[in-house]
């Protein structure tokens, strides 16, 4: 049979009350609002980081588009003009001046087709180089977003935090001298029972489970000794009595 002196058993629901305002701000500090708005910017930002790479990309691959293409005009461009200049000189046959007459109209028809596709890709080109300067926006206002988001999560997590500190140094204050064999039953109990141990008793309702006890068992309770620890025949818990003058835990 476990006893711990009365006092200290009334000084345990003191203990329980800072366990369970620490795990309602250790809760807290899991779902602060802070962290949604954190996942929800690494997401999008996420995507936007892979809608620039894809973007920046293909801007890359239509400058070379556009470097061969002008490179290509540029040749039949070039071999024209050596056409030309050959054809008016006065070196060449009359077969050979016909030859170069139809070669050079062949490259103009040439330079002409390689002109369009010239400008069909830098039309692309302006278009995707459009598109990255619009997702590098974007992506640079995320990021602002994500910072500034982030120094709202680092200062409420640091209030929570401290607020938690304050509530560890009291907790230990508090449980300091109390009943060993009873701090040792009280935080096996509340590690198998969601974080509560113990729980007063008034009248004839557990505080814990918020159950009724039967009239039998009550009496019991009120009959054993006050140094006498009494568990709840519904919980488990630790039963406290003496504290009908005190809050009711939380």
């Amino acid at each position: 049979m476990t006893t711990a002196p009365a006092p200290d058993q009334l000084r345990l629901l003191d203990v329980q009350a800072l366990d369970t305002r620490a795990q309602q701000l250790a809760h807290q500090r899991r779902v602060h609002p802070a962290h949604e708005r954190a996942t929800e910017l690494a997401s999008r930002l996420a995507d936007l980081e892979a809608a620039y790479v894809t973007s920046k990309t293909a801007v890359s691959d239509l400058r070379r588009e556009v470097a061969k293409a002008e490179a290509d005009v540029e040749q039949v461009r070039t071999r024209a003009a050596r056409d030309q200049a050959r054809l008016a000189s006065a070196a060449v046959s009359a077969k050979d001046a016909q030859a170069l007459t139809h070669e050079i109209a062949a490259l103009a028809r040439r330079q002409s087709d390689l002109e369009e596709i010239e400008l069909e890709v830098m039309e692309r080109l302006e278009a995707h180089e459009a598109t990255l300067a619009e997702v590098g926006k974007a992506r640079d206002e995320v990021l602002a977003q994500q910072e500034e988001a982030a120094g709202i999560l680092e200062r409420a997590l640091a209030t929570l935090d401290e607020e938690l500190a304050q509530v560890a140094a009291e907790r230990e204050q508090v449980a300091h001298g109390l009943d060993a064999g009873l701090l040792a039953l009280y935080d096996r109990l509340r590690a198998q029972l969601g974080g509560s141990g113990a729980a007063a008793l008034r009248g004839r309702r557990c505080e814990g489970c918020r159950l009724d006890l039967n009239p039998s068992d009550v009496e019991k309770i009120k009959a054993a000794p006050p140094e006498q620890v009494v568990r709840c025949e519904e919980c488990g818990r630790i039963l406290v009595r003496g504290a009908d003058g005190r809050s009711a835990a939380s």
